[in-house]
C-alpha cells in the first residue's frame, strides 16, 4: 500500500511577465518568473529563499491564488488554480489556504478576537468565537482579546495574524516574511510557534524569508534567483 504523502500543490512552468514604462519610451516587457516547476508534499515545510528583487513574492502570490501566472500551470489540492477567476480561487483559499502577511494586516476597527473570528465567520462557521478563544490562547493572547491592533506590540500583532491564519485549519499555509519585522528575540518565539502549529495541525507550510534560522527549520530550502530557482537543499523527509 502506498503510505507517501500526497501532492497538495503541484506547479509546471510557472511564469510571470508584467509591462513597465510608457510614453516615449514605450511599454517593455519585464520577465518577474522564468519557467518554475514544483512541487510540496501535505505536511512539508518549505522555505523560499533569495536577495530582495529575486520574485519570491511573486511566486508565493501566485502558489496562494491571490494571483495568477502569465503561463504554466498550478494545482492545488489537485484543484487548477491557473484556468480559475477570481471568485473560484476564493472559494479555495476559504477551503484550504491560510496567509500571513510581512506587515499583519489586521483590521484596525476590529479587536484581536474579531480579527482571528473573521475567515471563520466568513465560511459559516458556527463555532467561530469558540475557536479564535482557543487559537487566541494558543499563540499566549488569551488575555488580550479585547485589544485592538493598536494596543498590540509587533510581536503580539503578528500572533494575532498567525492565530486568523490557523483558526480554519487550513491545508497548507503561505507566510511572507512572518518575522521580517520583528526583533531577533520575538522572531525565534514567532518562528518556534508557526512550527508548533504545523505540527499539531499536520499544515503544510511554505514560507518566503530572509532568516537564515527560520529556513533552515524547514524541511526543505529552495533558492531563488532572478526569477527561478538556482539551489535546492533537503534537511529531511516527510514520512
Amino acid at each position: 500500500m502506498n503510505t507517501s504523502p500526497e501532492i497538495i500543490l503541484d506547479c509546471q512552468k510557472l511564469t510571470k511577465t508584467v509591462v513597465t514604462g510608457s510614453g516615449k519610451s514605450g511599454a517593455k516587457p519585464l520577465t518577474i518568473l522564468q519557467p518554475i516547476d514544483l512541487q510540496v508534499k501535505s505536511g512539508e515545510s518549505v522555505a523560499i529563499i533569495g536577495a530582495s528583487g529575486s520574485g519570491k513574492t511573486t511566486l508565493l502570490s501566485i502558489l496562494a491564488g491571490l494571483d495568477l501566472p502569465s503561463s504554466g500551470e498550478i494545482y492545488l489540492k489537485q484543484k487548477p488554480m491557473h484556468t480559475f477567476d477570481e471568485e473560484q480561487r476564493s472559494k479555495v483559499r476559504a477551503d484550504h489556504v491560510g496567509f500571513i502577511f510581512q506587515s499583519f494586516l489586521l483590521i484596525s476597527s476590529l479587536t484581536a478576537l474579531e480579527n482571528v473570528m473573521l475567515p471563520a465567520e466568513l465560511a459559516n462557521d458556527d463555532n467561530a468565537k469558540e475557536q479564535a478563544l482557543e487559537m487566541l490562547a494558543k499563540v499566549g493572547l488569551g488575555d488580550r482579546v479585547d485589544h485592538f491592533p493598536s494596543q498590540l506590540s509587533g510581536g503580539e500583532q503578528q500572533r494575532v495574524a498567525i492565530a486568523r491564519a490557523f483558526v480554519s485549519k487550513p491545508d497548507i499555509l503561505f507566510a511572507d516574511e512572518p518575522t521580517g519585522n520583528l526583533d531577533s528575540k520575538t522572531g525565534e518565539y514567532i518562528s518556534s510557534l508557526l512550527f508548533d502549529l504545523n505540527q499539531q495541525q499536520g499544515t503544510t507550510l511554505v514560507l518566503v524569508t530572509h532568516d537564515q534560522k527560520l529556513a533552515l527549520r524547514c524541511q526543505r530550502q529552495l533558492t531563488m534567483d532572478s526569477g527561478r530557482f538556482i539551489e535546492q537543499q533537503i534537511m529531511a523527509e516527510v514520512s
